[in-house]
């Protein structure tokens, strides 16, 4: 199986999940954000953007990164 079906299939079982958070009906939701549909998945995406975005920024100041020719 190449990469291409496999983020195709990602896409639709990731827009399925999604979905369904706007069918399913929550009898007790604990915070007032728990009643918004698709507010954990956005919530989760966003987060993992804000990572990522910050250990980049402050990766090379903390010696994570090393330069292709470090062996040598």
């Amino acid at each position: 199986m190449n990469i291409k079906k496999m983020w195709i299939i990602f896409a639709i079982i990731l827009g399925i999940v999604f979905l369904s958070d706007f069918v399913v009906h929550r009898h007790h939701p604990a915070f007032i954000w728990d009643e918004i549909p698709g507010f954990s998945a956005a919530f989760g995406f966003i987060s993992a953007i804000v990572i990522i975005v910050i250990a980049k920024v402050i990766a090379p100041g903390v010696g994570l990164v090393k330069k292709e020719d470090h062996h040598e």
